[in-house]
């Protein structure tokens, strides 16, 4: 378990492919996707794609807001536990399609969920 998360799902290329998929997924759900409604998707992506880098410990080009400080407008609107979780199943249903293996999506999914009370201002 020395290589580090980045590298074991696939790199560069694999973080763009479920980023990719994954946005996809987010913006056909209409339980969060008003959430993006005044989002430049483009940028969004980029900065997903940079922040997921660095969280899986590849290499580190995020420049972006801290969590908290980057959600303080959605939870505002009402961005609550129920969004997080649909983000959530987006996100491991992502993985699953793309064929990572269980262990990995474990691994990205305790990440994500370590991210739960930054995102919601708890």
């Amino acid at each position: 378990m020395n290589t580090v998360l980045f590298e074991r799902i696939g790199g560069e290329a694999a973080v763009d492919a479920a980023v990719n998929l994954f946005y996809r997924k987010v913006l056909s759900d209409d339980s969060i996707a008003h959430f993006f409604s005044n989002i430049d998707m483009n940028d969004q992506l980029a900065k997903q794609k940079s922040f997921l880098t660095m969280a899986f410990g590849g290499p580190n080009h995020y420049s972006g807001r801290d969590l908290r400080e980057a959600h303080a407008p959605l939870v505002e609107q009402g961005l609550n536990d129920s969004h997080f979780s649909a983000v959530a199943v987006h996100l491991q249903t992502t993985l699953q399609e793309l064929g990572v293996d269980e262990a990995l999506i474990g691994e990205v999914m305790a990440i994500a969920g370590s991210t739960h009370d930054d995102i919601l201002g708890l």
